[in-house]
């Protein structure tokens, strides 16, 4: 008989949990079943197994990831703009780092590839004030790039020398507003 209250959607918030408090590595069905205080086998009427939950995982991440990045920067434009998505592109990878790797690693499937593709409309969106620059797919990959490094060498520990971590976060961002700022160069035809 299947405990009350056990659904797809709770075996997913109870691996998400995991993921974030002990890493992506950590997620497997028998320490989900043992956080949720059932048999591993139990868990098999709510999901596929293993690669199943982590693909369920990771859409809930995407989807949490973009839901961040949305309302951090709702009613700004330009510098005001991508400093509030830099933020929560930032904030999102501090505070739940495993949710934040899954998003960035991904999913399987069309609902992944959809949720992936309305994080790129949020950061686009949030980019529209800088005019032509947030529509070319070469400074969108920068900036992703940029906040990405960023975010993964902070959550990695990556960043051990003593001067202050945001001030060169601050940088960071004056560098993409510059380059963001930039025309666009002219594209070259071969002859």
């Amino acid at each position: 008989m299947p405990r009350a209250g056990l659904d797809t959607d709770a075996v997913v918030r109870g691996a998400a949990g995991i993921v974030d408090a002990e890493g992506v590595a950590s997620l497997t069905l028998a320490r989900v079943a043992a956080a949720l205080g059932v048999a591993p086998p139990s868990l098999y009427k709510h999901v596929g197994g293993l690669a199943d939950l982590t693909d369920r995982v990771a859409l809930t991440a995407t989807h949490a990831f973009g839901e961040a990045l949305a309302r951090s920067s709702r009613g700004l434009s330009s510098r005001d703009a991508l400093a509030a998505v830099a933020e929560a592109y930032r904030g999102f990878a501090r505070e739940r780092p495993g949710m934040y790797e899954l998003a960035q690693r991904g999913g399987a499937g069309p609902e992944w590839e959809v949720a992936a593709g309305a994080v790129m409309d949020e950061l686009t969106r949030a980019l529209a004030g800088y005019g032509e620059s947030a529509r070319d797919v070469h400074r969108i990959r920068f900036v992703r790039s940029a906040l990405h490094g960023f975010a993964d060498l902070e959550r990695l520990g990556g960043f051990r020398q003593p001067e202050s971590v945001d001030e060169s976060f601050a940088r960071l961002v004056e560098a993409l507003d510059a380059e963001l700022s930039r025309p666009l160069p002219e594209v070259r035809t071969s002859a």
